[in-house]
């Protein structure tokens, strides 16, 4: 077994090799970790299901795989903060690793529905409470950096939607989980922030209230602006909601800024990238690109996959006529399925997440 890390592992990888396939390799994705990875055994790790149910369960791994029918969801698992760079960088300063485009990954989970382990337990509650509740995910296998355990909560209602396909997932792209990656179930929530996918879960309990988790009360929420530093978001926490659903976003991984890029005989670059929806509105169905400034737009190729759905990104790629120059800024803008578009700049907030303004590519140079 490779030695565990002794600080939490944050790492993103580069855009180009991520953009070259659609499944992202296991070995290959982001890692996001607000604490170390735990050694935990599978053979004999129990996942709880308890709260307002009618039966409280205790489930191993084994169960999850063997009592429950196993489901395939192919979706794109992004951190909240990713491209927080563009944030920090293109409007003003803000809190947070510095994430650049390439804190997600596209990958086909595998593993029972959540519904179906909570209808084995029984909802002990009433369908207007049903309505208001959440479903609360949790680890305390290992210590977190601002909390002794790591947990998060998504309303009990989406998890019962037997559309929104959220999973109690074992496998990664047809593999084992591996530790990085939440070995040995982990929960999967299309179209949710990243960070409620919670890896190494061993609770799941059901309950009137969001989870009360550092990392659900203190972080992941789009602050409004006059929430300028870390004193004057106090009064803020309790009254922002935190982050569910992700905004419709894309980014262009080739060419990269600051780079130089020579026409092809024809006059035309070739520009790629990856566009993601927003929440449960996919899939994407339009992405645009833009060399003056967004006056003109050209519609991208949408690369298509025989594993995409509701849930996936697009990869695209675009042939653009561009005249030779040096400072030269290219855009991208997604469409999804339900009409949400990206804007040229997403509002600023605090802790820099959910940032969705146009793709960019800034300071070409075009021989």
């Amino acid at each position: 077994m490779p030695e565990l890390p002794e600080q939490p592992l944050n790492r993103e990888p580069h855009l180009q090799d991520l953009v070259s396939k659609f499944l992202t390799p296991v070995d290959e994705g982001y890692d996001r970790n607000h604490g170390i990875h735990p050694n935990i055994d599978g053979s004999t790790h129990v996942v709880t299901i308890d709260g307002s149910v009618h039966r409280e369960l205790k489930l191993l791994v084994k169960d999850l795989q063997n009592d429950f029918k196993q489901h395939d969801v192919v979706c794109a698992l992004q951190c909240a903060g990713n491209r927080r760079h563009t944030m920090r960088t293109k409007i003003h300063e803000v809190q947070g690793i510095d994430w650049f485009d390439g804190a997600v990954m596209n990958c086909k989970w595998t593993g029972p529905k959540l519904r179906d382990v909570l209808e084995r337990a029984g909802i002990a509650l009433g369908d207007a409470e049903k309505q208001t509740a959440h479903i609360a995910f949790a680890c305390y296998s290992t210590p977190c950096q601002e909390d002794t355990w790591y947990g998060a909560s998504i309303p009990l209602s989406r998890a019962l939607r037997e559309d929104a396909d959220v999973l109690l997932a074992l496998k990664m792209n047809g593999q084992r989980l591996t530790v990085g990656h939440g070995y040995p179930v982990r929960v999967v929530t299309p179209g949710i922030a990243g960070a409620r996918a919670v890896k190494w879960l061993d609770r799941i309990t059901v309950q009137m209230k969001e989870s009360e988790n550092h990392y659900m009360q203190y972080d992941y929420k789009v602050l409004p602006p006059d929430a300028t530093d870390s004193e004057s978001a106090k009064k803020y926490w309790g009254t922002t909601p935190a982050i569910q659903a992700m905004p419709v976003n894309s980014t262009i991984a080739l060419p990269t800024g600051g780079s130089s890029v020579e026409r092809e005989t024809d006059g035309y670059i070739t520009v790629k990238g990856y566009a993601v929806p927003s929440g449960d509105d996919g899939p994407v169905v339009k992405v645009e690109v833009s060399a003056d400034g967004g006056i003109n737009w050209t519609d991208a190729e949408l690369l298509s996959h025989q594993d995409e759905g509701k849930w996936s990104w697009k990869l695209w790629r675009c042939k653009l006529q561009i005249p030779s120059g040096s400072a030269r800024t290219i855009y991208s803008r997604a469409t999804d399925a339900a009409g949400n578009t990206q804007p040229k700049r997403s509002q600023w907030n605090l802790r820099g997440v959910c940032y969705n303004g146009y793709g960019e590519a800034a300071d070409i140079t075009v021989k």
